[in-house]
């Protein structure tokens, strides 16, 4: 199979959020692949792109591979949009690329726009660290699992705007008003916000004022449970039965769900 495939993000909002190489990629190949062809049209319009449209979604992924391999085989040059932002990050997309790496076809990511990225750029982190887990489960019982398996880590997640004051309610009641979190929405757009306090003060500020558009939010790592005072005794006790900082901080790390790199610094300190 040539080469002659192409993963392209698109903007998150604005439309003026788009590589020079990815207006070049979308005028040059022959079909682009859509989540939606109505709102890939808008772009194509905007900057000239006059390939064919066709719908790739996660309704159809399978059969839309079987057509993308009989179209690479003929010859065409091929891409693949989401509605917004990079394909594959909380997009569909994942059985198409499984599919054509299956029968070696060379794959080419043109990188731009990401909703995470550009949340995570406005937002103050202790580390590098973080968790994406893309839509949050509607389930209550599953948010907090999941938020407790990452609460040694910075933990974004998506979420609706009719959703959203139900989900913080959920977390205040589980971790606490005074968690930390930051929430955004609109995110290139006229009305973009960013909002970084405590639950209890995001809920109250959404109650009060409306909410609408797409909306990011962000679970500040929180290491109530484990303190560094805890975490250096921990440290101490394996330094005198000889362990290395890298082991130290690897077993800490496995027995009490702490983020490896924090217990590393701790232990060579």
């Amino acid at each position: 199979m040539p080469n002659e495939f192409y993963i392209v993000a698109t903007p998150i909002g604005n439309l003026a959020d788009i590589t020079l190489r990815a207006i070049e990629t979308l005028k040059n190949v022959d079909c682009i692949a859509c989540e939606d062809t109505r709102v890939t049209k808008i772009l194509a319009q905007k900057y000239g792109i006059t390939a064919k449209l066709f719908d790739c979604h996660k309704f159809n992924e399978k059969e839309r591979s079987e057509k993308i391999l009989n179209l690479l085989a003929q010859g065409k040059k091929i891409a693949l949009v989401s509605d917004a932002g990079t394909p594959l990050i909380s997009d569909p997309g994942s059985v198409l690329i499984e599919t054509l790496l299956k029968n070696n076809v060379k794959i080419t990511a043109i990188p731009g726009a990401c909703a995470v990225s550009t949340f995570l750029s406005q937002l103050p982190r202790n580390s590098e660290d973080f968790a994406f887990i893309g839509f949050i489960p509607r389930n209550q019982k599953q948010q907090i699992e999941i938020l407790n398996k990452f609460k040694h880590t910075n933990c974004i997640f998506y979420e609706s705007p009719n959703r959203l004051i139900s989900t913080l309610e959920n977390l205040s009641i589980n971790f606490g008003a005074d968690l930390k979190i930051a929430v955004a929405r609109e995110l290139t757009k006229v009305f973009e916000e960013v909002k970084i306090n405590s639950v209890q003060s995001i809920i109250e500020y959404y109650q009060k004022n409306h909410l609408k558009g797409e909306i990011a939010v962000m679970v500040f790592e929180h290491n109530n449970v484990q303190n560094d005072d805890e975490i250096k005794e921990k440290i101490k006790l394996l330094k005198e039965e000889h362990y290395s900082a890298k082991d130290i901080s690897i077993i800490i790390s496995k027995l009490y769900g702490i983020n490896k790199n924090k217990v590393y610094k701790l232990a060579l300190n």
